[in-house]
């Protein structure tokens, strides 16, 4: 598997960043490509809620928590994943209190079809993708906590 990472430092205590995160369902008001999101399941948010995310360019993914801890964040494994060149993926999105303020890190850890060249493909255009895509999560996160 490929790990890649970024973090931001926002602003805020953790409590306001996890009322953000905590709306599980509702990752387009802060995630510039997400256009629209469908919930799998229904019920209390937690392990095993699934929703799909659609985007921009007519794609989409599914994400299903496997593992929640409040206000410390959560793990997603992706899956419906098509038109990515992927053959597995998840996300970790963590909280850490400093000094007032919290820290976000966005995690992403995948492993790319297509053997040897997969991985050259992962290890270069596939960061770069990824790297905008979780910068500009992190930057709509930042701004939705900070909005209030």
């Amino acid at each position: 598997m490929i790990h890649f990472e970024r973090s931001l430092l926002i602003d805020a205590a953790p409590d306001a960043v996890w009322a953000v995160l905590s709306r599980y369902m509702h990752i387009d008001e802060f995630a510039p490509q997400i256009t629209s999101v469908d919930a799998l399941t229904t019920g209390d948010i937690g392990l095993g809620s699934k929703r799909r995310n659609n985007f921009a360019n007519g794609t989409s993914l599914v994400e299903e928590i496997t593992a929640w801890k409040p206000v410390k964040g959560y793990t997603v494994k992706l899956s419906d994943m098509a038109a990515m060149p992927l053959n597995e993926a998840s996300s970790e999105i963590r909280t850490t209190p400093t000094g007032g303020r919290t820290r976000v890190t966005w995690t992403f850890d995948y492993r790319v079809k297509y053997g040897l060249l997969g991985w050259l493909m992962g290890q270069t255009l596939m960061k770069m993708m990824m790297g905008k895509i979780i910068d500009g999560n992190l930057k709509g996160l930042s701004q939705k906590v900070l909005a209030g």
